[in-house]
């Protein structure tokens, strides 16, 4: 926030998030730590403004240097420094991204470089990515907040840095950190890269509970907030008088809510239990009592928007219908109602995410067929607890590493996925991926994701809920809100800025 000692033309931000950082360390996370990231660290590739494929950002050019797709090479911008003052070079860029993979962090990123076979360096500033088989996603790989460059002199090649500080060579510097509180943001003054920014300082303030983000921003103790606005907050915002100096902007967003089943719960792994939820789950119902109009009903797991979006699920079940879910449960023998535990987290996703759980249990539960008990845990525990099968039945949210299909599919399945529960699928992990990775254009990869969908649909290993809409809720001094968002849905601090003192 400006205060009135401070010079006109300094800016100093002050922004509002439910989405706390799991780690401070980019090999460690596949969640909403990308945020931070994002804004901290350099990718070879990232996302400038309006643009949906990935542009050279740490880098100067990188391209695809064979005809199948399988060999991707970097060369890197001169001069590159960390905040440490070490070299961003071409041997930091290859440590960085080998020990995303040494690791192997359960939950983290590594997943995301399964066509990766090796990284080799020449002289440097040239970095080539020699791929196991073709992956025209690859370069959409490195520009996700995952892969970011890291000073190998601050990170260890085998385990997690831990601590409340980072070594980075982003658009800001890491000034102080509290966990589950506040990161200050510093503009970098040796940053070289796309992002032009519009101020000096941003301080991230993360709430538990999104009320209390709200009061905040109406009290004018920060400019803006993002993740964790509930549907009666954003509609509250919308009607703020005048007076109040207030703006809501909404964005598309391909954000999804979903049902994780575990295969080691003895309920969750029966097929018929699974199919008679998918048959009972009120989505309609589900959006307009939580979601008021800020989300939409979602019958597959590409969203609309996204290419090879479906709505298999609709198709398949049709309306809700309890008499038709009594009978898949009797064809299976089961003739009690079935008792379920289903988890959430209590603040990644805002406050809203106990009124969709209670809802859930309510439409389970008045249908007769299933008793179902509500537990909920911070997203630390919560992401800790899921990443170890705890749970039988478990929430979650996905925002799109990259706007592809293919992002929302491949994390979900496999041995190694981003819900910690190994989803064995031959025909999509052997067949069908392989075959769309080898498609350079984008847009013909419908056919080989609808038959992916079907394989999803006949599995109910997930059930898709609801597909959101992205809102940036702010002062009406602050300007760029509406540009701060990149394709992957991440907020882009730098583009923020008072309209009176720029």
């Amino acid at each position: 926030m400006l205060s009135s000692d401070q010079s006109d033309t300094e800016q100093k931000l002050a922004v509002g998030t439910t989405s706390t950082p799991s780690t401070l360390d980019p090999a460690g996370a596949w969640d909403g730590s990308w945020e931070l990231y994002r804004n901290v660290f350099q990718t070879l590739v990232s996302y400038p403004t309006g643009s949906t494929t990935p542009e050279p950002d740490a880098a100067e050019k990188c391209s695809f240097t064979d005809s199948s797709n399988q060999v991707y090479t970097c060369t890197l911008r001169e001069g590159l420094t960390f905040s440490d003052g070490t070299a961003l070079d071409a041997k930091a860029a290859k440590y960085s991204i080998d020990r995303i993979v040494e690791i192997g962090e359960k939950g983290g990123p590594s997943g995301l470089l399964s066509s990766l076979d090796k990284v080799e360096t020449s002289g440097n500033r040239k970095i080539t990515f020699r791929l196991n088989k073709p992956d025209a996603t690859f370069p959409f790989v490195l520009a996700t907040p995952a892969m970011s460059m890291v000073s190998p002199a601050d990170y260890p090649k085998d385990r997690l840095r831990t601590g409340n500080q980072l070594t980075g060579s982003g658009p800001y510097n890491l000034a102080s950190y509290e966990p589950q509180k506040l990161a200050e943001l510093v503009k970098n003054p040796k940053y070289e890269g796309f992002a032009d920014l519009k101020n000096d300082a941003v301080t991230i303030h993360y709430y538990k509970d999104s009320a209390v983000m709200v009061d905040a921003l109406k009290k004018k103790e920060i400019d803006a907030t993002f993740r964790g606005l509930t549907a009666e907050q954003v509609i509250d915002l919308e009607g703020q008088p005048k007076e109040k100096e207030l703006q809501v902007v909404e964005a598309v967003g391909a954000e999804i809510r979903y049902l994780v089943f575990n295969p080691r719960d003895p309920a969750a792994r029966k097929p018929a239990v699974r199919r008679a939820i998918a048959q009972v789950v009120d989505r309609g119902a589900l959006v307009d009592k939580v979601y008021k109009g800020t989300a939409e009903p979602l019958y597959s797991m590409i969203p609309s928007g996204v290419a090879g979006h479906a709505t298999s699920f609709f198709d398949t079940y049709g309306e809700p219908s309890v008499p038709k879910a009594r009978n898949i449960l009797a064809e299976a023998g089961i003739t009690e109602p079935v008792p379920l535990t289903f988890w959430y987290t209590s603040d990644r996703y805002g406050s809203a995410t106990a009124l969709e759980f209670a809802e859930l249990k309510r439409q389970l539960d008045e249908s007769g067929l299933f008793k179902i008990k509500l537990k909920h845990r911070p997203w630390n525990e919560f992401a800790k607890g899921y990443q170890k099968g705890e749970y039988p039945v478990f929430g979650r949210g996905w925002s799109p590493d990259f706007p592809d299909p293919d992002n929302f599919v491949a994390p979900f399945v496999g041995e190694n996925n981003a819900v910690g529960t190994p989803y064995d699928t031959p025909e999509i992990t052997a067949s069908l991926l392989p075959k769309t990775r080898q498609e350079s254009d984008r847009a013909a990869v419908g056919d080989q994701f609808g038959r992916a969908q079907e394989i999803l649909l006949e599995d109910v290993r997930l059930l898709p809920l609801w597909q959101g809409k992205l809102y940036v809720a702010a002062s009406d001094e602050i300007a760029g809100a509406e540009r701060a968002l990149d394709p992957q849905t991440i907020m882009q601090v730098w583009q923020l800025h008072k309209k009176t003192s720029w």
